[in-house]
């Protein structure tokens, strides 16, 4: 009996353990419909955003790194000392303040200065040299205070302030080298035997006898003319001769008797008495007057005669100075005629022609000869003092490109925008300079486009491709300053991200995601907004500005909208 109900109870327990198992994989099976409707999708729901009311700032951030500013690669404009020599650096730029007049460098143990000026360094200064690159070394003369003109003109003053310069800082100027030495000597040379060859030309030409002749015939006539005009010269100021002198006197002396004896007369016939006869004294005055009158008109006759006499002796003594004239006139077209006829005189010719030559070159080599400046012995900046950032060579490096950087003292944020972006900047738009660790300094736009570009080689090699290809990337260049430096030099190299105010709202307007904002059929803006049970309702809206992702919405209907509403921004309403 016990074996019966061991035997039963297996039975059951198995028929139990069977319908269990058989429970088991009947609900894990199912219908095709049925797995068909548990693998659609659930039913959306919204995302929705709230509506904020909010002041609106749209900013076009940039990266960058903090930098000095104005970066400019100096380079020399040629050599420096008077030889072509290969150039090494012997004291290289060393960083850091850079005043006016300092010695940036030293190359083969000559200085290389720093001066104030906008007008590049390009050629030697000698004396002679005159424009703007002059006139402007002689005024950052005047600002060191070794005294210069403002004549534009390299002159003896200029060169003087030059060597006071020079030996100020401890060097000597620049004189001329040995091949500006050797060609003014060689000029002088070529002077001097033009000149000698002239001279021993003239002496064969003077000495040739067929001349000789002809200059002994000019020589008597040259003697004669003096012999007449000195002949003319002593009778105009002599106008009697001695014999004429004597009759002259004796003429005058007839006349001084004359004029006694009627002087006597008249005495004596005043002195008659009444009763006396006056017949003989007055006889006596009457031919003591006619005595008188003869001598008078014998002297008028002279002086007559011995004036026609005188003009006809100078008359004659002008004919032989006009002779005399004549004939040395044509012993010296003679002597001349015969001198062009000799084949010396051809040679004489080209003799001075060399002789003038010779002396012109000289005289314009002689002009830029003496003290100078070499093109490669002044920098000149843009803006002084400077700031030295970093050296190009080292000591015993060839000087060929790019020396150094100099930047200004200020601080600078270069970077680029898109292009599109780069449309709504401004220069002088205020920014916010954000570095690293939240820390933030005010800073302003001071450039865009190329005159934001730094100015440094690389940019100089690729040259305009590299604009094209900035151009296809649709990126442009911009240049921010801060406004302010202190704990900015700590941070110099350290990358920072600036954002440049494009625009602003004038206080708090109601906000809401830019995605939230959808088109109608009619074309106008609208929202979604959430309604309780999943529904939604369209509110028209006017647009405003967009900043962050945020627009400003304003609502057709007042008060329609409200701040704490929630917007549709995905789902399906």
């Amino acid at each position: 009996m016990k074996s019966r109900n061991r035997v039963l109870s297996g039975i059951v327990a198995g028929v139990v353990v069977i319908a269990g198992a058989g429970w088991a994989v009947g609900t894990q099976l199912r219908s095709p419909a049925d797995e068909a409707a548990l693998r659609q999708p659930p039913k959306p729901s919204l995302i929705t955003s709230p509506v904020v009311r909010k002041k609106l700032t749209s900013t076009v951030a940039v990266s960058g790194t903090l930098a000095y500013g104005s970066p400019l690669p100096v380079s020399l404009a040629g050599v420096v000392g008077g030889t072509a020599e290969t150039q090494r650096v012997t004291r290289a730029p060393r960083p850091g303040k850079i005043a006016e007049g300092s010695v940036l460098m030293e190359v083969n143990g000559r200085p290389v200065f720093t001066l104030r000026g906008k007008v590049p360094m390009h050629r030697t200064m000698a004396p002679g040299t005159t424009g703007d690159d002059v006139r402007q070394l002689q005024a950052a003369l005047r600002r060191l205070g070794f005294g210069a003109p403002a004549t534009g003109v390299f002159d003896q003053a200029t060169t003087a302030a030059v060597q006071r310069w020079y030996a100020k800082r401890g060097y000597a100027a620049q004189e001329p080298d040995l091949t500006a030495k050797q060609t003014r000597e060689q000029l002088r040379q070529a002077v001097q035997t033009a000149e000698e060859a002239l001279l021993t030309d003239r002496k064969a030409l003077d000495a040739g006898r067929d001349v000789m002749p002809l200059k002994l015939k000019l020589g008597n006539a040259r003697e004669d003319l003096r012999t007449a005009e000195g002949a003319l010269e002593e009778a105009q100021a002599q106008n009697l001769t001695p014999e004429e002198t004597r009759q002259l006197e004796d003429l005058r002396r007839a006349v001084r008797s004359g004029e006694e004896e009627v002087l006597a007369a008249e005495q004596a016939l005043a002195a008659a008495k009444p009763e006396d006869d006056k017949r003989l004294l007055e006889m006596k005055l009457s031919n003591a007057r006619q005595n008188l009158e003869s001598a008078q008109a014998a002297l008028s006759t002279f002086d007559e005669q011995a004036g026609s006499a005188q003009e006809k002796r100078l008359e004659e003594l002008r004919k032989a100075v006009r002779l005399a004239q004549e004939n040395m006139v044509t012993a010296e077209q003679a002597l001349r005629q015969a001198r062009q006829n000799s084949p010396l005189r051809l040679k004489i010719t080209n003799g001075r022609k060399n002789v003038a030559s010779a002396r012109s070159i000289l005289a314009e080599f002689m002009k830029t000869y003496g003290i100078g400046v070499p093109p490669g012995e002044i920098v000149f900046l843009p803006a002084l003092p400077a700031r030295l950032d970093k050296a190009a060579v080292k000591p015993g490096d060839a000087v060929e490109g790019k020396v150094a950087t100099v930047t200004s003292s200020t601080f600078a944020v270069t970077g680029s925008v898109d292009s599109k972006e780069a449309k709504l900047l401004r220069k002088g738009m205020k920014a916010t300079l954000e570095t690293t660790d939240g820390t933030k300094f005010p800073a302003v736009l001071s450039a865009t486009g190329n005159a934001a570009k730094p100015a440094d080689d690389e940019e100089k090699k690729e040259g305009e491709s590299s604009g094209t290809a900035n151009e296809q990337l649709g990126s442009v260049p911009v240049l921010l300053t801060p406004t302010v430096t202190k704990g900015l030099r700590e941070l110099i190299g350290a990358p920072v991200t600036v954002k440049i105010s494009v625009g602003a709202t004038e206080g708090a307007v109601l906000t809401v995601p830019v995605a939230a904002v959808v088109t109608s059929a009619d074309g106008r803006p609208r929202v979604q907004v959430e309604l309780p049970g999943d529904k939604t309702k369209d509110v028209a809206v006017r647009t405003g500005l967009t900043a962050d992702g945020d627009v400003q919405v304003t609502p057709v209907e007042p008060d329609i909208l409200k701040e704490g509403d929630r917007v549709v921004v995905s789902g399906d309403a």
